[in-house]
């Protein structure tokens, strides 16, 4: 057995390669690292330093999560931005100037944009479940008004899929951007979740006192992210003045995660990434059984070529598992790593004005031109 030396454990190479992963990855290095972290017990959640790129209000307080309102004009359709509930704040969604989703969906004219800012759990959370974020998933969409258009980001992806597949007559179109379904399909996610035992992840929730630490996560990787990982990502040089100043806010945000209810974590490797319960049809949402064929809302499925995460092939495949008719699926490719997809420049000035106009778009004449 590894004594508690108080050093950082040692890992794949994988995993020291992007300390941004899921931290599916803590449970394997948990094997090694004989929960060393434990001893200090763990960390309090603190609320983010950083501002927020885009104006905006608190318009719903819940207990998963703030609802951002971001709106400029309240005659438009709207826009929830589905963060993902991973290891980051939902401030990857809106980064800065020319690296956030928020700001292009306003650049490219659509004016009510909402965003899901999820909560770090408290240990009085560790019992919420996804069932947990649906259910207040919902609650904004109401508050918002249905129908709404989901943009689901990463995590985010699948969650907001499980919701238009239980609640489709509240989507009226989809966007999933790197998005994890089909976990057959192979990626670094789904071998870190497959390969570990399972009383890993359940005692790793346990050491936590019943949540997985976000901060303790972090711990795990040897190395936090270069120069060249953070200008890849941002898809930009960073040797200017303003370079800098992104480097420095995202040195920031990378070092305030959150932390995870250990019931909603548990779900996530077991139902998703272990038994693959949403592409196989047999994930069951707020009481019963969702089937993706059920989708029937146009979908808009972005991909990172260079995504180590969510492979390209991975992110695409979804478009086979929906109802929705084949001329009311749109996609593209970017070259992009998992982040990039987020918060990279080109990625803003291709892909997501695109996706913006792409969501504004009367879709009714696309069968015809089709035909």
């Amino acid at each position: 057995m590894a004594q508690k030396t108080g050093k950082q454990p040692g890992g794949p190479d994988q995993v020291q390669d992007d300390p941004l992963m899921w931290p599916f990855a803590a449970a394997r290095l948990a094997m090694d690292a004989c929960f060393w972290w434990m001893e200090r017990g763990p960390s309090e959640p603190t609320d983010s330093s950083l501002p927020w790129t885009t104006p905006g209000s608190v318009a719903l307080e819940l207990a998963t999560m703030r609802l951002r309102d971001c709106t400029t004009d309240r005659s438009g359709q709207p826009a929830l931005v589905c963060a993902p509930y991973a290891l980051h704040r939902a401030l990857i969604a809106d980064f800065a100037p020319g690296h956030s989703v928020v700001q292009s969906l306003q650049r490219g004219g659509v004016d009510r944009v909402y965003l899901t800012d999820w909560r770090s759990a408290t240990s009085d959370m560790r019992y919420l479940s996804i069932d947990s974020y649906l259910a207040d998933l919902n609650v904004a969409i109401d508050e918002i008004g249905a129908p709404v258009d989901l943009v689901g980001l990463c995590q985010g992806g699948w969650l907001s899929l499980l919701y238009a597949a239980r609640f489709p007559a509240k989507v009226r179109r989809l966007v999933l951007a790197g998005a994890p379904v089909d976990l057959s399909i192979d990626s670094a996610m789904s071998r870190l979740a497959r390969n570990a035992p399972g009383m890993v992840y359940d005692q790793l929730v346990a050491r936590g006192g019943g949540n997985v630490s976000g901060d303790e996560m972090l711990r795990f990787w040897s190395k936090t992210p270069s120069r060249d990982d953070v200008a890849t990502a941002l898809q930009r040089e960073l040797s200017d003045e303003e370079g800098a100043a992104l480097l420095a806010r995202f040195d920031q945000w990378n070092v305030e995660p959150l932390d995870l209810p250990g019931t909603y974590y548990l779900e996530i490797v077991n139902w998703i990434f272990r038994e693959n319960r949403i592409a196989g049809g047999d994930f069951v949402a707020l009481g019963r059984k969702v089937r993706l064929k059920d989708v029937k809302a146009p979908i808009f499925l972005l991909a990172g070529l260079d995504d180590d995460v969510v492979p390209a092939t991975q992110a695409l495949a979804t478009a086979q598992l929906v109802g929705t008719p084949p001329a009311f699926i749109a996609a593209a490719s970017e070259p992009s790593n998992h982040l990039g997809l987020f918060m990279g420049a080109r990625t803003h000035l291709h892909a997501w004005p695109r996706i913006a106009e792409w969501l504004r778009d009367d879709l009714s004449g696309v069968l015809a031109r089709s035909a």
